[in-house]
């Protein structure tokens, strides 16, 4: 697998790199179309066609923090809870306070490895914020609890303090009454709320909730509208626009000291390389925005 953004060797040594990325290339419980297992590697292949220029920041930051690509974590299909324990070991094993972990899935079940893995290295105290259609919030799904269908409910068992949903707009009744029992804990702005309500208080509202604490961003690229990423397992109309999108990592990445970011369920299409080139500079804007604020010198 290539590196992420097609680095020169000198720009990705893992000593010198403020940036790790892990490639987690896993797919088992998918429910409409599959392919999840294909986007770790479409997504670093389309990162080799990103422009490393950054003109908000008027500067390469890639060359200046340097990003180091792992090789992929191997599937485990004894079952999801044994990939999610992978996962989190992984995750334990390359966290630190000084350096931007990014896991490329996969499907979203793996983001409950990554925060197990952040609560393990960090010693709990945890934020996350996700970016999906989809609620996400069953207690079991298909006879599995850990199914993507279930990804941030799960989450939240892993001793998350509070998480916060952005862009959802296909919620099971069960979800819905699991978010009014849970307000301290679990606040969701439906994509409807967002288009309609002017961004800043939305920018606000995560300002207020996460502001100094440790976060996890999750990217599942279905929160985004079909016509910027349509290569997803459940495309759902309605989604949110790229600036709304870049609006929000920047906010968190201004406001929260963030630990890691993950970007999941990208399912390639032939002829349809706009999903994976959306999703690898998305991710590449999330690293140089969290690089920024973070005033993290360079390697």
């Amino acid at each position: 697998m290539n590196s992420f953004l097609g680095l020169p060797p000198e720009f990705t040594a893992p000593e010198r790199s403020w940036a790790w990325v892990l490639p987690v290339p896993y797919e088992s419980t998918v429910s409409y179309e599959g392919g999840t297992r294909k986007g770790p590697a479409a997504i670093i292949e389309a990162s080799a066609q990103v422009e490393l220029y950054d003109p908000i920041l008027d500067a390469e930051p890639a060359l200046e923090y340097g990003v180091h690509t792992l090789p992929a974590l191997p599937p485990n299909h004894a079952s999801p809870e044994a990939m999610v324990a992978d996962v989190a070991r992984a995750v334990e094993a390359c966290a630190r306070p000084d350096r931007l972990l990014v896991v490329v899935g996969g499907e979203h079940t793996i983001s409950v490895g990554v925060v197990r893995g952040l609560v393990r290295a960090f010693g709990g105290e945890l934020a996350v914020v996700v970016v999906d259609a989809h609620s996400d919030l069953r207690d079991e799904y298909e006879g599995s609890r850990y199914s993507h269908a279930c990804a941030s409910r799960r989450m939240l068992d892993e001793g998350v303090e509070v998480l916060f949903q952005v862009g959802v707009r296909a919620i099971s009744k069960e979800e819905a009454a699991f978010i009014r029992a849970n307000p301290e804990r679990l606040r969701v702005w439906f994509a409807d709320e967002v288009h309609t309500t002017p961004l800043e208080l939305l920018l606000a509202d995560l300002e207020a909730r996460l502001a100094g604490r440790r976060l996890f961003l999750s990217l599942d690229v279905d929160g985004l509208d079909p016509s910027i990423v349509p290569a997803t397992g459940t495309p759902e109309p309605g989604g949110l626009t790229w600036h709304q999108a870049l609006a929000i990592v920047r906010t968190l990445a201004r406001v929260a000291h963030v630990v890691a970011v993950d970007c999941v369920e990208l399912a390639p299409r032939e002829g349809l390389h706009m999903a994976e080139f959306a999703a690898a500079r998305l991710l590449y804007h999330a690293m140089n925005a969290i690089w920024h604020h973070r005033g993290a010198p360079s390697p």
